[in-house]
This record gives structure tokens, C-alpha cells and sequence, in this order.
């Protein structure tokens, strides 16, 4: 037997539990349960310190990305790089060492390519938060050495802009009054919440590409702008299915993860939320 979980606040809604039981139903792994767990920041040192054995790993969301770096004993590059961590992998189960990694980056690239999105000339990335980070990463991975970052308060930037520092990115910080500056860029990619960006679609809509991390409900006011214009358009759901064969890939240690397996259960659980 051997557990797994999703970790966050507020986390009911979370897709995770469908898209890491499909895989281990593909996979025959009938001995694996993977659950979400309602957890903030104050409660998560008790919850890490409770595992047993059994507990293969952990994926985090908000608000739990920064908070658990100080409780780990170790974590990726990567993971240092964006200053936030979303998979806790358990060394000897949940009594032994406690790994951090970030998979988001490889979420965010892999469902870029897979939209044929894969050397952009040019970026631009909407937020500020830790999933901003990541993306700034998957930038530098996609091959930009220069990115644009729109936020509310320029002045608040600060942290994303050491994460660009330590990923050797040149970062131009712009405030939201700024948006129409960037509508030739090739590749923008909004971390706002959902809907948060529906009141910047028309000033997006001639970009010629979109990721929107929003994913339910879908299409979101931006992606329906940036289409409408024949620009490419990447869900969130996306960024999260591939993230997520990322972490089934290091939790369980298989290297055939189902991802269509995954991508039918997530989508087919979207399309259930949304006819309720």
C-alpha cells in the first residue's frame, strides 16, 4: 500500500485526485490511494510530521508552494531556482527524508510544445505569484534570455525579480496600464486567477499566443479573444495534466505514465462539473 495526496487551501475542487488515480488504474497499481487534504500554511508542519511510512509523496498547491521549503530536507535546483516547491517526494516513506521538487516548469513547457508553441521570440508573463515563477523558468527553457512581467504593483516585484536573477533572465517589470505595449508579443502567458484576467481580453487579443493557467470554467474571456483571432490557445488544464504525469513519473517511479489515460478522466471531470 502506498499513499499520495494533493495539499492546499482551499483544495475540494482539485482535479489532482482524478488525474493520479487514472494513472494508477493504467498503470495496475491497485495498491496506491491518492486523496486531497484541506491544509494551510500553520498546519502543515504537524501534517509532514504524522506521515508514516507508507506516504510515497505529495503534491502542493496554494498557499503551500513557499511555505514548505524551510520543513524539507532537501530540494531540486529547479525548485530553488523559482523559490517554490509543489512535490514532496518521501525518501523511506514519510518517515524518512523529505525531497521538494517543482514539476510546474515541465507542465508549463510541455503543454506549450504540445501546441506547437515552441521557441517563441518574445514573452510576456501576467502575475506575479509562485506559478509566475515557474513560468519564468519554462521561458528560459523554451530558449528567452528576456521577458516582460505585468503585474498589478510594479513596486511588489521584488521577489519574481530574483527568481529572474537566479535563472539568468533579463526581466522588464510593466504595470497593468502597460498591456497594450505588449500585444505583438508572441507568447503570453496569464497566472491570474480565473476571471481575474477577463477584463484584459481585448488588450490580449491579437497575441499570437496564449497560455491561460484558468482552466474551469473554459474558454476564459482572453482565451475567446486571443482564438477569435486566430492566435494558438493553451488551457491550464493542460500545464496541469502534464505537471501532474511529471510527478506520477517521480512518485511511482514508472516511466510509462498513461498520459491520455489522464487527459480522458480530467477532461471528462471538467465536463461533469460544468453540466452540474
Amino acid at each position: 500500500m502506498a499513499r499520495a495526496a494533493v495539499l492546499g487551501s482551499p483544495i475540494a475542487h482539485s482535479l489532482s485526485p482524478v488525474l493520479h488515480r487514472a494513472a494508477y488504474a493504467a498503470l495496475g497499481l491497485s495498491g496506491w490511494s491518492y486523496q486531497a487534504i484541506e491544509c494551510d500554511e500553520a498546519e502543515l508542519p504537524a501534517l509532514l510530521a504524522g506521515l508514516g511510512p507508507e506516504w510515497a509523496g505529495l503534491s502542493l498547491t496554494m498557499p503551500l508552494k513557499r511555505a514548505v521549503l524551510p520543513l524539507l530536507d532537501s530540494v531540486s535546483d529547479l525548485a530553488v531556482e523559482v523559490g517554490g516547491v509543489n512535490t514532496v517526494l518521501f525518501d523511506g516513506g514519510g518517515t524518512g527524508g523529505r525531497h521538494g521538487d517543482n514539476t510546474d516548469v515541465h507542465g508549463i513547457v510541455a503543454a506549450l510544445r504540445e501546441a506547437g508553441v515552441r521557441a517563441p521570440g518574445s514573452a510576456a508573463v501576467l502575475g506575479g505569484g509562485a506559478t509566475a515563477a515557474s513560468a519564468l523558468a519554462a521561458l528560459r527553457d523554451l530558449g528567452l534570455d528576456t521577458a516582460t512581467l505585468v503585474v498589478r504593483d510594479p513596486g511588489r516585484a521584488a521577489d519574481t525579480l530574483r527568481v529572474a536573477d537566479r535563472l539568468g533572465l533579463t526581466l522588464s517589470v510593466r504595470g497593468l496600464d502597460a498591456l497594450s505595449d505588449i500585444a505583438a508579443t508572441d507568447l503570453v502567458i496569464s497566472t491570474l486567477p480565473s476571471g481575474a484576467a477577463d477584463p484584459l481580453a481585448g488588450a490580449l487579443a491579437g497575441v499570437p499566443a496564449l497560455l491561460d493557467v484558468a482552466y474551469s470554467p473554459w474558454p476564459t474571456a482572453a482565451a475567446e479573444a486571443v482564438a477569435a483571432k486566430g492566435g494558438t490557445v493553451v488551457s491550464g488544464f493542460a500545464m496541469l495534466l502534464h505537471q501532474a504525469v511529471r510527478q506520477v513519473e517521480l512518485m511511482t517511479g514508472r516511466g510509462d505514465v498513461p498520459v491520455e489515460a489522464m487527459r480522458a478522466a480530467g477532461e471528462a471531470e471538467l465536463a461533469r462539473r460544468a453540466a452540474g
